[in-house]
């Protein structure tokens, strides 16, 4: 099994109900387990066009036996299932699933770019990236002197996955 790195995000409606169902639509994919969960962390919404609520971010490691295009078409579904309409660029959304890492993987396609190519700048992928991997690389994936870690004040760690979203 390969291992998956995916980040979660959300800022329309019930976040926490939001990272609930996707999580619960992640549990029950075919070949795939969820390992472990980051806590949940809170960031004003980054690259907006309008006003928007704060989001709600979580990363999530993965075991799977899916192909890195049969996860991003999972995770698109969940998305799809759960409302996301794709409007505006960096708009509103109830849930926002990106591919960050697949083990052993790396393409730049339009469709599927792994890495993926905002990992290093955003805290809100870093900070509950480093609770994942603590040493600060994930399957080769270094990311120690991210820039993105200057901006640690933008961040606010709202809790533990399992007192929030159980």
């Amino acid at each position: 099994m390969k291992r998956v790195v995916l980040g979660l995000g959300t800022n329309l409606g019930d976040r926490r109900e939001n990272l609930r169902a996707a999580l619960a639509a992640l549990s029950h994919l075919p070949k795939t387990e969820v390992e472990n969960v980051s806590s949940v962390w809170q960031t004003a919404p980054f690259d907006v066009p309008d006003e928007q609520q704060d989001y709600w971010n979580i990363c999530v490691l993965l075991k799977t036996e899916l192909s890195p295009s049969a996860v991003l078409g999972a995770c698109l579904g969940i998305e799809a299932a759960m409302g996301r309409v794709r409007k505006i660029y960096h708009g509103a959304r109830c849930m926002d699933l990106d591919v960050l890492l697949y083990e052993g993987f790396t393409q730049r396609e339009k469709e599927l770019n792994v890495p993926h190519p905002g990992i290093l700048e955003r805290a809100f992928v870093l900070f509950p990236l480093l609770e994942l991997f603590p040493e600060k690389n994930a399957f080769g994936f270094d990311f120690a002197d991210a820039p993105g870690f200057k901006d640690g004040d933008d961040v606010q760690r709202v809790g533990a996955a399992e007192e929030i979203l159980d």
